[in-house]
């Protein structure tokens, strides 16, 4: 056999990842969704505020000229 142990060594990498991927995600279907939209509110509270950053230089620029 040319591979040596190299099968059995792809396989535990496997399974440590496929570990590590399902302790990442432990929260119920609920959390998720509470979760999902408090991020949204936190960017969309983030691109209000770009936006009026954005409109007061728009504004100085305009009273410069």
């Amino acid at each position: 056999m040319t591979r040596g142990n190299q099968r059995d060594r792809d396989r535990e990498k496997a399974l440590k990842a496929k570990a590590k991927q399902k302790a990442a995600n432990n929260l119920s279907g609920t959390e998720f969704q509470r979760a999902k939209e408090n991020n949204a509110a936190i960017m969309r509270a983030k691109q209000a505020a770009a936006d009026a950053k954005k409109a007061a230089e728009a504004a100085a620029a305009g009273k410069k000229k």
